[in-house]
């Protein structure tokens, strides 16, 4: 019996340091497995590229007043870690093209937008693109890239209506769903697009209805393309027809100056003279209804079509198409109707149009019917 006591310890004494042994060498191996599978788990997610340009999501409050901030005071970087989930959508980096509010966004910001957009697809940098930016000319950034870019891959802007820091803030969601739809599969092929507040916008749609409420961005001819949250994308709109750029962007990096004229009562033409006098190259009218404006004004349109500057009614109403020949005979006078487009997107328009070459009435008006 001794023995057997002293054969059993002996076992028992072997099996425990077999399995000390054994312990630290099992936990190597399954900690080396799990970074394996968290490797391969990154590898397999998509790349997105945050370009960061400033505005009211890079803003800091300030107390001069309840809604005070500051625009542009925070990088792109520092804006991703204020978003922990945001990794688990793509395999992110930052870069930081300016640090503005958005009523400062110029040609220069955009030409470098689209120059940069355009190598991270060509050289296969990333799958998609997000752009933080302010919201005042989102709408007009999203609108000029649509038509200037030459890839349809995802390409989201995005931007808040609260600066980080206040109650309430909506840029960290914000920019948590503008990642996901970049990097949805769903998205591929839809080119440029707005994400705010849940919801996705088409460019040519989109515009900002109120001065100060998260729900700011609507689409009110056409409505949303989709729906976002952080569970999933929905896309209610089927993606437009892919078509690469007509356009070239100026090697003097400037578009052509078109300015917007905003109609009003006891309207004048002074207002128009001007802009002819500043050797604007075209000129938008914000007419009242569908375009309309007062026989002053009209006379001096007029005049200034017949020096072959372009002429476009557009209109200060938010909502509806201004049509061709109702109350003013656009064949006759030589001007153009801006349909959908509001005057800050009729404006880019006939930018572009001028820039390259296109400056007829009839083409320009063919232009606005078929461009994005």
């Amino acid at each position: 019996m001794p023995r057997l006591v002293t054969s059993s310890c002996l076992t028992v004494s072997a099996l425990l340091i077999a399995a000390c042994i054994a312990l630290p060498l099992c936990s190597t191996a399954a900690q080396a497995a799990d970074t394996a599978t968290t490797s391969n788990s990154r590898q397999s997610l998509p790349r997105v590229i945050v370009l960061a340009t400033g505005g009211t999501i890079s803003g800091t409050a300030d107390a001069r007043s309840a809604i005070g901030y500051n625009s542009g005071e925070r990088t792109g970087k520092q804006l991703i870690k204020d978003v922990p989930d945001i990794g688990k959508f793509a395999t992110i980096s930052a870069e930081q093209i300016s640090n503005v509010g958005s009523q400062d966004m110029s040609d220069g910001i955009w030409f470098q937008l689209a120059k940069r957009i355009d190598e991270i697809f060509a050289r296969g940098e990333a799958e998609g693109v997000v752009i933080t930016h302010g919201t005042d000319t989102m709408e007009e950034t999203a609108f000029f890239l649509k038509n200037v870019l030459h890839s349809r891959q995802p390409v989201v802007l995005v931007g808040s209506m609260r600066p980080g820091g206040v109650v309430g803030a909506d840029g960290p969601n914000n920019l948590l769903e503008a990642v996901e739809v970049a990097a949805s599969p769903q998205s591929k092929g839809r080119g440029v697009m707005v994400v705010m507040n849940d919801t996705i916008h088409d460019p040519r749609w989109i515009t900002k209805t109120n001065t100060t409420s998260v729900q700011t961005f609507m689409s009110p001819n056409a409505g949303p393309i989709g729906y976002v949250d952080p569970a999933s994308v929905r896309y209610v709109a089927p993606a437009t027809e892919a078509r690469p750029s007509g356009f070239t962007l100026p090697a003097a990096g400037q578009l052509p100056r078109v300015d917007i004229v905003y109609a009003h009562s006891n309207m004048d033409a002074s207002q128009i003279d001007h802009a002819v006098a500043d050797n604007a190259k075209g000129i938008i009218v914000a007419g009242v209804g569908d375009g309309d404006v007062s026989k002053a004004a009209l006379s001096a349109m007029e005049r200034a079509a017949k020096m072959g500057i372009v002429v476009v009614r557009a209109s200060r109403v938010g909502t509806g198409f201004v049509n061709r020949n109702v109350e003013i005979d656009d064949d006759k006078s030589g001007f153009v109707a801006s349909l959908d487009l509001n005057p800050q997107k009729a404006r880019l328009l006939t930018q572009l149009l001028i820039a390259n070459g296109v400056t007829t009435p009839a083409k320009v008006q063919d232009a606005f019917s078929t461009t994005y």
